[in-house]
């Protein structure tokens, strides 16, 4: 495989540069209100937004959402996996619609434009609304730039990270769930040399990844073998996660299972959809990623092969014992354009089509979709059923990344039976919250990582791959983190330690 991922990279660099430049021209704006009274017209709000399932909502659900809300909306679902370069696409060709979502880990790459007034600032509007003034401070404050809100936030656990493994294959196989990275090593390396599917061919990988260092299997793993969030704080000096020892173990644990054949050879190439398939398929029996996509997972590789079972492990046992990366409270923001929306009465009727949906009505039908269809209410309380499970994943689930706050929205109503992978994720994602490993330059700020950052890491993302296939050595691993230092990484360490430095002097 050849040094693919920079000519990639630096392009999708370029992109964010004429984003911060095109920015300010981006669509016109509606004056239509999404508060109507008698006689007024239906409002229109243009919405860009993640897709993360293979369709967006039905039109039943939809239609029933403009009812409920009294707007006409305008989604453009994308999916998850191209999201950044289509947002980028859609604000630097002047389509930006009135509400963007912001992906959390594209988030500093707008705070120039954020800065520059490109959006609303909406902090001192959020009291006018029932539900908005009840959002949760401090979320809302570890979003802020410079002390100021900018964003709606959608609501995350703080890790979902873990193991989606195959227990049809480990119980042919007569292996028990791993529990440390030797075990797991040893689980992948049966998955592909020892026939686990029992079809007498050796068909089967241990590992399927993708091209993605953070949401892929490399963070999570790396974070196994204790290698810092993004960064590490010692003595006073920030530290950047892959000058390490555990990052590097991390890469080399990666080059011996690609060497060993044991994930999929394209990996820094492959697509998430294309994971997901190789998954679901049965081409691999070992998926790190979010324990929340496994029942989806579950349900459609049963339709492929009824045998398919699934399981989740989150705890992996490392080098100082169990560690998880962790995100901020919030996966994303909604943000809303200056030039679409062009006067603060306007912005006031799309905030509170957000407030809207957190009502109770239709908080839960973006939640559960309809009562008898999708789920049904014993006592009070919602029934996921098993064999509605795909219905809402067909219909339902596509709505969840346009609801906000969802985790502290007291109208939602409660679950008393899941689905029982469901139900397992969400316990394994409490408990990640008994070994986080946090971001220790979340609440600090710096200009050079703001502005350069898109390109450093590049450089850093681009060895990394290289590195764990083969195409450069240690030396010459180092000598591109000598290249990120020189090109503007020593100037982020020392931002950085600057403002640690002057926000404990203000404590």
């Amino acid at each position: 495989m050849s040094r693919v991922f920079a000519g990639r990279t630096v392009r999708r660099y370029c992109c964010w540069v004429l984003l911060l430049s095109f920015i300010l021209l981006s669509a016109c704006s509606d004056n239509e209100s999404p508060r109507t009274g008698p006689g007024e017209t239906a409002p229109f709000i243009s919405i860009l937004a993640p897709l993360h399932f293979p369709q967006q909502p039905s039109k039943d659900i939809m239609a029933e959402l403009e009812k409920l809300t009294g707007a006409k909306l305008d989604i453009t679902w994308v999916p998850e996996g191209v999201y950044t370069d289509k947002m980028n696409t859609a604000l630097t060709t002047n389509s930006l619609g009135k509400v963007t979502f912001v992906k959390f880990t594209d988030y500093n790459l707008l705070k120039s434009a954020i800065r520059s007034e490109a959006f609303w600032e909406i902090g001192p509007y959020l009291q006018e609304f029932p539900n908005l003034k009840q959002l949760d401070p401090a979320i809302l404050n570890q979003a802020a730039v410079d002390g100021k809100i900018y964003g709606l936030y959608t609501e995350r656990p703080s890790s979902r990270q873990g193991i989606i493994i195959r227990q049809d294959w480990l119980d042919h196989l007569q292996l028990s769930k791993p529990q440390t990275l030797d075990e797991l090593y040893e689980v992948m390396k049966q998955f592909t040399y020892n026939d686990p599917d029992g079809n007498g061919k050796q068909d089967t990988i241990g590992l399927v990844d993708r091209n993605d260092l953070v949401y892929g299997v490399f963070k999570t793993l790396s974070s196994y073998f204790g290698t810092p969030n993004n960064w590490k704080l010692e003595n006073h000096q920030f530290i950047p996660e892959f000058v390490t020892p555990e990052y590097m173990n991390t890469m080399n644990f990666m080059r011996k299972l690609y060497n060993e054949k044991m994930i999929n050879q394209d990996f820094a190439l492959t697509s998430k959809e294309v994971q997901r398939d190789k998954f679901i398929r049965g081409t691999a029996g070992v998926f790190i990623g979010s324990m929340t996509d496994v029942q989806r997972l579950s349900s459609e590789a049963q339709t492929i092969n009824p045998a398919a079972e699934f399981t989740l492990i989150n705890r992996i046992k490392g080098p100082n014992g169990y560690k998880v990366w962790s995100i901020p409270n919030y996966n994303g923001l909604y943000l809303f354009s200056k030039k679409a929306i062009a006067t603060e009465q306007e912005l006031k009727q799309v905030l509170g089509f957000f407030d809207r949906t957190m009502d109770r009505d239709v908080a839960n039908l973006m939640k559960y979709g309809f009562e008898g269809r999708h789920y049904k209410l014993e006592g009070g309380k919602v029934i996921l059923p098993e064999e509605t499970s795909q219905l809402r994943v067909n219909e339902v689930n596509p709505l969840y990344s346009l609801m906000i706050a969802d985790f502290g929205n007291k109208n939602i109503m409660e679950v008393e039976k899941k689905e029982q992978l469901t139900a397992l994720a969400d316990q394994f994602s409490k408990d990640n919250e008994q070994f986080l490993v946090d971001d220790p330059t979340l609440r600090l700020s710096s200009p050079t990582y703001d502005e350069k950052n898109v390109e450093l890491s590049t450089i850093i993302v681009d060895a990394t791959y290289n590195y764990i296939i083969g195409n450069i050595t240690v030396e010459e691993f180092n000598e591109q983190v000598e290249k990120w230092r020189t090109s503007g990484g020593n100037l982020i360490i020392q931002e950085y330690t600057a403002a640690e430095a002057r926000a404990e002097a203000g404590k």
